[in-house]
């Protein structure tokens, strides 16, 4: 994009130009984010969210599990197709000992080896 000069208006209003404005999708009301660096003046178009109790409450709890150290894996990708290889194997024993269903209704979902 070119670069486009515009002026501060007597209430220090900038007019966003119409180029930039279709580029990033802003419309009248939206809200930006403004920064100084150094000499510039960053705009960031910025999303606010409503905080949802619920989900504060579920953050705050995965945080004092985390600090208290009950978390697990898997961390990487192998150890994370293991822990659902295991836990499909699982659900199928509880499935089948249950009587929910037939072992041979059970789709295998894992590869041949």
């Amino acid at each position: 994009m070119a670069v486009i000069t515009t002026k501060v208006g007597p209430k220090y209003q900038v007019t966003i130009p119409k180029s930039v404005r279709l580029a990033l999708r802003l419309e009248a009301g939206d809200l930006l984010e403004v920064r100084v660096a150094g000499r510039d003046v960053l705009l960031r178009p910025k999303v606010l969210v409503d905080r949802d109790p619920e989900l504060e409450a579920t953050l705050a709890e995965a945080e004092e599990d985390l600090k208290a150290g009950r978390v697990y894996g898997p961390f990487d990708a192998q150890e994370a197709v293991r822990g659902l290889r295991r836990a499909i194997k699982e659900e199928r024993r509880r499935a089948v000992a249950g009587g929910y269903a037939k072992a041979s209704r059970i789709r295998n979902t894992q590869p041949k080896k």
